[in-house]
């Protein structure tokens, strides 16, 4: 099973230095689950590097980013080319944050900067019957469901938390790849320069008031992939 992890977040030096990159994270996090799997992490918007062709890889996951969908970046187009390919094969893909608001957007739905603004640190998302608390950082959210896509979680100020598709597609506006030490040392390090200090201090003071799993939705992202590559 070969995974492609499009990495399409931005990783600014030196401010960053020593920080694992996002790609990095999302295969640390998955991987346990998917021991069998060989993942390839694809460097798009920190280093330019090229999409992968279709023959090669089995499945896909798309990241986070600092862009919305609504960005003229140089991989927006081929990145939509890319996804709808993948639809037409058959191949499945996983969508984080960016990924997610992507994939509505490309597969019929939409997504655009929510009236909530910047929401950044953790949050509580029902799953239907159960809740678990999950890292966010993210202006956009998917506003219109694409056709043929049901709502699997969702929050109080994020009605569209993660989608499940009729063809072998899934996405989380949140973000499982990442630690809590990982996002307070960015937050941090960033503090007045992509994120207020109020922002800073909300989202680490939210850290204390949640309990986000290591392996949050791994097994069923495995599971994911494994009823459409086993």
């Amino acid at each position: 099973m070969r995974i492609a992890v499009l990495d399409v977040t931005g990783h600014p030096l030196p401010l960053l230095k020593g920080l694992p990159r996002v790609g990095e994270q999302i295969i640390s996090w998955l991987s346990p689950a998917l021991p069998d799997c060989v993942f390839r992490w694809y460097d798009i918007e920190e280093n330019g590097e090229d999409l992968p062709n279709l023959g090669t890889f089995d499945g896909l996951i798309l990241s986070g980013s600092e862009h919305g969908v609504y960005d003229a970046t140089p991989w927006n187009g081929p990145v939509r080319t890319l996804l709808l390919n993948c639809k037409a094969a058959g191949k499945p893909v996983f969508g984080i944050c960016f990924g997610h608001q992507m994939m509505a957007d490309t597969f019929g739905g939409h997504a655009e900067n929510a009236k909530f603004g910047v929401v950044v640190g953790a949050r509580k998302f029902d799953f239907g019957e159960v809740s678990h608390d999950a890292h966010v950082w993210h202006k956009d959210q998917v506003t219109i469901i694409p056709p043929g896509a049901i709502i699997t979680a969702s929050a109080p100020y994020c009605p569209v938390g993660a989608l499940e598709y009729d063809f072998p597609a899934a996405s989380v506006q949140f973000h499982p790849e990442y630690s809590e030490f990982q996002l307070c040392e960015i937050f941090t390090r960033a503090r007045n320069h992509f994120l207020t200090g109020a922002e800073v201090d909300g989202a680490i003071e939210s850290f204390s008031k949640t309990d986000v799993k290591s392996d949050l939705m791994a097994q069923e992202t495995a599971t994911f992939f494994r009823k459409y590559l086993s």
